[in-house]
């Protein structure tokens, strides 16, 4: 083992292997993996800890999934002391609870890696499953009020001990799900993911030696609060109050404080826990991190130490805080839900620095039955794509995931038509209006799934359903999600929370997602972006008469 080195060169080398190790989780596991949800979409996040828990590098993913490895990773430590933790062992978690943060359809993997007897590393990662028990396909129910009701809970547990399998939790996970194919396809592609992680931490050890490569950690950490800290001490200090209406007329507030040493994102006053639609408090802190990091420093790495000056303000019982035994079905919504709050109070405090809203929502469609070929059950979980806002000197992006969903993609229709028992008939950009401006907001899409068999069923959890994304410098607000079902020679059904909605041959189940919000005057949108939206079918010529006064 080489000699003990601590120059800035070997540093930098270590912490940009971290951040190739997570990657290289991330496509180990994509690639093993059973479930589209998971090898299409990217519903998955892979990351290292340090020994204490606190997150190092990450890869790619989504930025949400990522930020609830380390409070998993800390609140496992607390459960299983650290005497009690052997090489080879591995630990899972999907419980809010007990370190899961989001809802039982994820499942935390986590590995201690050791070297000269002592842990100094975890490797993680997260993947959504499409079918952990509960009393609907799929998981998540609009209709739930307990947890209980929403599928297997596995509580931080030892999933392999010291390289062997607990065979009773295995067991016991198989037979809590309607696709156990998949779900055992899926665990063992995630423990393939951190294995391999522990094994080039490991080379990186043998390398540099383990205490040149902990301290390189440390440096890692502190040079996130570093760039942290030279950002806050650019920011306008004060108090910045805001609210907002939701899509069923509760009103959402925050306080954000602005001090020489603090970033305070106060929401303890706001509506009780209610239903399916709660986040854990760990979850509201992930996006309270995205947003502070994303209107501080974007170029900074998102580790623990980069977080050090973010304080969080939640009460207990609230929607923003759930307390056992409140269900967290849909618990990405309310988390995006936030997100966007701490963005819209910003944009309104800062005007200029932010773009106009964007459709921020997961937009999570869940539709299943039996495959007509197959006869076997399936279920399609499919995230939707959305239009973001527009900004200063740019238009919104069109047909993008939200930005607190990250870095992950749609089904393709071949591969949907393929493995699930439905026929895609349909994706184009949404031709609902709204978000005009100088700059215009991107346009969501409009999805049309054809069903080929009886007996299927849908279930949704849209926000801004109702409340569209907001425009900005007076542009104009964008357009609203939604989901229709078509059923031949009957009236239109449209819905933005719905649980087990029947579906028969022939149905179409049509998704339309938001177009974001517009930024600035659309009276001062150049006549030559006009036409060229016209050309390109983003406007219609009505549309560009009445707002852009410009006339065909």
């Amino acid at each position: 083992m080489s000699t003990t080195s601590y120059d800035p060169v070997t540093f930098d080398i270590i912490q940009n292997g971290l951040e190739a190790v997570a990657d290289e989780m991330f496509a180990a596991q994509r690639k093993t993996s059973m479930s589209a949800i998971i090898y299409e979409v990217l519903d998955l996040g892979t990351g290292i800890c340090d020994a204490q828990g606190e997150i190092a590098a990450s890869g790619a993913g989504i930025p949400a999934f990522v930020g609830v490895l380390d409070k998993a990773v800390k609140r496992m430590i607390e459960k299983h002391p650290v005497e009690t933790i052997k090489p080879g062992d591995l630990f899972a978690s999907n419980d809010p609870y007990w370190g899961g943060v989001t809802h039982l359809n994820d499942m935390i993997l986590a590995m201690p890696v050791f070297a000269e007897g002592r842990i100094v590393a975890w490797t993680a990662n997260i993947a959504h499953w499409n079918d952990v028990g509960g009393n609907v396909p799929g998981s998540m129910s609009s209709e739930a009020t307990e947890i209980y009701q929403e599928g297997i809970r596995i509580p931080a547990v030892k999933l392999i001990d010291a390289g062997v399998p607990n065979q009773a939790v295995f067991d016991i996970l198989y037979v809590n799900t309607r696709l156990p194919d998949f779900l055992r396809g899926d665990l063992w592609a995630g423990i393939a993911g951190v294995r391999i992680g522990e094994k080039r931490i490991l080379e990186m050890i043998e390398k540099y030696g383990s205490d040149t490569f902990t301290a390189a950690i440390a440096d890692f950490m502190d040079l996130g609060e570093r760039r942290a800290r030279a950002a806050l001490a650019t920011i306008k200090k004060g108090i910045y109050p805001f609210e907002e209406e939701q899509d069923d007329g509760t009103i959402h507030k925050i306080v954000i404080e602005i001090t020489d040493d603090a970033f305070i994102i106060d929401l303890r006053d706001n509506p009780d826990q209610k239903g399916s639609s709660n986040s854990s408090r760990e979850g509201i802190e992930i996006s309270a991190q995205l947003a502070f990091k994303a209107f501080t420093d974007t170029q900074a790495p998102g580790n623990g130490g980069f977080f050090r000056p973010l304080q969080l303000l939640t009460r207990p019982g609230s929607v923003f805080h759930v307390v056992e035994p409140g269900a967290l079905g849909y618990y990405s919504e309310v988390e995006i839900r936030v997100f966007d709050l701490i963005l819209r109070c910003l944009a309104h405090h800062f005007p200029g620095v932010l773009p106009a809203g964007n459709f921020a929502s997961i937009c999570g469609t869940v539709i299943g039955g039996k495959h007509p070929d197959t006869g076997r059950h399936y279920t399609i979980v499919e995230p939707q794509l959305g239009g973001w806002g527009a900004q200063q000197g740019r238009d919104g992006n069109s047909a993008i995931f939200s930005g607190f969903h990250g870095d992950t993609f749609n089904c393709p229709a071949e591969v949907a038509e393929a493995r699930y028992g439905l026929n895609v008939d349909e994706l184009a950009l949404n031709a609902d209006k709204g978000g005009d401006g100088a700059w215009r907001g991107g346009k969501g899409i409009s999805v049309r799934y054809r069903v080929r068999a009886d007996d299927n069923f849908l279930s949704v959890g849209y926000t801004r359903s109702r409340i569209p994304p907001w425009g900005q410098n007076g542009g104009n607000d964008g357009s609203p999600n939604y989901v229709e079902v078509l059923r031949p020679g009957k009236d239109v059904e449209r819905y933005s929370f719905a649980t087990n909605v029947p579906l028969s041959k022939g149905d179409v189940v049509h998704v339309v997602t938001g177009v974001g919000g517009g930024f600035g005057k659309p009276s001062e949108r150049t006549e030559a972006a006009v036409r060229r939206d016209l050309r390109n079918g983003y406007i219609d010529a009505e549309t560009a008469a009445k707002v852009y006064n410009v006339t065909i």
